[in-house]
């Protein structure tokens, strides 16, 4: 990593009027943060504490702070910036806000049950209990790390270039990234997931009042709702120049940000060979919206979903923090920050930003700071508050993993409460500076580390769903499946390609077929975790794994006066998939009107694929409510969960002592 240099004028920023709020917000927040890592390392008392705040965080703390975890990276600054350079075809990828929690209505409310019954207070000791093989905890491990470093860089990196823009290269990019760091390791080393839990509450505030009121200002820029309903309709009558047409890709030869281009592209790869309009065909917008599922399959999401005190809280961040509330800043105001962004190209925006989306919100504020400097400040110090979100919660958690599965589980089965918790907070500070190393390497390299965290989470979904759902996956099944999905998403990125290459394999590039790596591996994931466990099945391995799916059977099952809804409810979720994010979406290129049609044209006065995005976004909360709610996925156990063992005294857990 390059030496961290300081502009010789960055005193400078902090004498404008935008500096000083800025900073000065910057340094409440700070302030908020300290107080809550004090306050929790205080009433840190055991390992559970620390790990899993006691299992007592409260239910509106959990709503806002899972919230802000899941989606917030992606939320402020990346999708508005990629809206503004891809256009709508990318704005797809909104629908997140309906399928990250998805993947948490299918696995959290069982977790829950499982780590309060046998004393979890970590995923690897629960994989590895569950499986009776340590090769798959510790697998769970290094998914952990793979899926924290990356995502903690690349936000380090989007806030070095966030201060850096907005102080106008007075701060650089480097010393940015180191201020960010320090103050994220600071409560979240000292108070664990209580603090990170406190914190992230308030940064979900930010996150939505910081949006909302960016998005507003673009709108009275440009001159009202009907300039910007004139000005995309101008944008799609000309052909736009930023990206290009489809070329009869996906219907007609529209301009590439208003259509996606096809259902899908059979290119050796995105970077070998560029898809006609854009990459984000069909089964492109599908496969990544997969991808994100992983985010509520992972590891560390595991750890969140111990911390609760109750599964209260479940149903009401899936349903209505996420995918309403969250829905609604991605579908409606950063799809309008991003494309409103673009009619503002005669102020100069589009020159500032050129190719590099993660600007847009800088040049932006610094555009707003000479009008009002006080709300630049506020929505800036926002904007690097809620940027924070994602990887405070993965520091946290993958450092009680180092120490709870790693050091206590194979190196020292005898540690003590006090080193547990030392370990977890040296290995957070670890985790931190190597996120901070990789955040100083090439932009290009950071991006796609980012695509690999994203893509390693997801491959958890095949042995989490063994354990909560299918107790026929076996320990071989789940570990070797878990390996091949590792890989495939390893040789469908970039990285693995140019190994291939090297070799002489010239194969593919990456993202074959503009299909996301994150789909690629889960492919290989399931094949062999399906092959391998038909060929591996144990009776007394199945009697072991019938201990946790007894229970859960006996807790969670559906009324038997509601299983005529199953069917529904699968037939509701993949016709939603295919149609709302999926292959199927190409059909609202021009279903509400075509794009070059103007607003005359347009049934709802935006442009068709926008109008189609806000219509499932709006059936994906409504499915999910039917899911969450009326199938009872995420409501509250009937009966209470009595604990097999309490989490001090927690060996492995109340199964019996797992097999190598």
């Amino acid at each position: 990593m390059r030496a961290l240099e300081l502009n010789p004028a960055y005193g400078e920023a902090f004498l404008t009027a935008k500096g000083v709020w800025l900073f000065s917000l910057l340094a409440a927040y700070w302030a908020y943060c300290i107080a809550w890592g004090w306050r929790g390392a205080r009433r840190t008392n055991s390992p559970s504490d620390h790990f899993v705040a006691g299992r007592g965080i409260g239910l509106w703390v959990y709503v806002l702070a899972a919230t802000a975890t899941s989606l917030s990276a992606w939320v402020f600054v990346g999708h508005a910036g990629l809206v503004y350079s891809d256009g709508l075809p990318y704005a797809t990828v909104g629908l997140i806000a309906i399928t990250v929690p998805l993947s948490g209505v299918l696995f959290l409310k069982r977790q829950w049950m499982v780590g309060r019954r046998f004393g979890y207070l970590s995923s690897g000791e629960m994989y590895a209990d569950y499986y009776r093989g340590e090769a798959i905890g510790i697998l769970a491990v290094v998914v952990a790390v793979l899926f924290a470093v990356p995502l903690v860089a690349i936000q380090f990196k989007a806030s070095g270039y966030l201060i850096e823009g907005l102080t106008e290269g007075r701060v650089s990019r480097q010393w940015g990234m180191g201020i960010i760091a320090l103050a994220v390791l600071v409560h979240v080393a000292m108070g664990g997931v209580r603090a990170v839990a406190r914190v992230g509450a308030a940064q979900f505030v930010l996150l939505a009042l910081g949006l909302v009121i960016a998005t507003f200002w673009i709108l009275d820029t440009v001159g009202g709702w009907e300039a910007v309903q004139d000005g995309l309709a101008r944008l799609g009558a000309s052909k736009d120049a930023i990206g290009g047409t489809t070329g009869g890709q996906g219907g007609g030869d529209f301009d590439a940000a208003f259509a996606i281009p096809g259902v899908i592209q059979f290119t050796a790869g995105v970077d070998l060979a560029a898809p006609v309009g854009s990459s984000w065909t069909g089964v492109m917008g599908l496969s990544f919206i997969i991808a994100m599922m992983g985010v509520q399959a992972s590891p560390a999401f595991t750890m969140w979903a111990f911390s609760n005190a109750s599964p209260r809280a479940f149903a009401a961040q899936q349903v209505w923090a996420s995918s309403f509330v969250v829905g609604l800043l991605l579908v409606v105001f950063a799809a309008g920050l991003g494309m409103g962004a673009r009619l503002l190209g005669a102020d100069g925006l589009a020159a500032a930003v050129g190719e590099t989306p993660d600007t847009l919100v800088p040049h932006t504020l610094n555009l707003l700071a000479s009008s009002a400097p006080w709300l630049a400040g506020l929505i800036a110090a926002a904007a690097l508050v809620v940027m924070q979100a994602l990887g405070t919660a993965c520091l946290s958690t993958t450092g009680a993993m180092l120490s709870r599965d790693l050091y206590r589980r194979i190196f020292n089965p005898k540690a003590g409460d006090g080193a547990q918790v030392m370990v977890s907070r040296l290995s957070t500070f670890g985790l931190a500076a190597l996120a901070l190393a990789v955040a100083g390497v090439s932009d290009d390299a950071v991006v796609i580390l980012g695509g690999l965290a994203v893509a390693f989470g997801v491959q958890m979904v095949p042995p989490l769903a063994g354990l909560v759902w299918y107790p026929w996956v076996t320990r071989q099944g789940a570990t070797w499946g878990l390996a091949a999905g590792l890989l495939g998403v390893f040789l469908t990125e970039s990285a693995g390609s140019a190994i291939l290459q090297a070799v002489g394999l010239e194969l593919w590039g990456r993202w074959p077929g503009t299909i996301h790596s994150a789909a690629w591996g889960l492919a290989a994931n399931v094949v062999v975790c399906a092959l391998v466990s038909a060929l591996t099945q144990d009776g007394r391995d199945l009697e072991h794994r019938m201990t946790v799916h007894g229970f859960l059977g006996r807790h969670a099952a559906l009324p038997a006066d509601k299983m005529s809804l199953r069917p529904v409810a699968w037939i509701m979720v993949l016709v939603w998939l295919f149609f709302g994010a999926g292959p199927g979406a190409v059909i609202g290129n021009d279903v509400f009107g075509a794009p070059d049609a103007g607003v005359q044209g347009w049934t709802f006065g935006i442009p068709s694929l926008w109008a189609w995005q806000i219509v499932f976004w709006g059936l994906g909360v409504a499915m999910m409510w039917f899911l969450a709610y009326k199938m009872e996925m995420s409501t509250v156990t009937k009966d209470e969960i009595v604990a097999l063992t309490k989490d001090e005294d927690s060996t492995s857990t109340a199964l019996e002592t797992p097999c190598i």
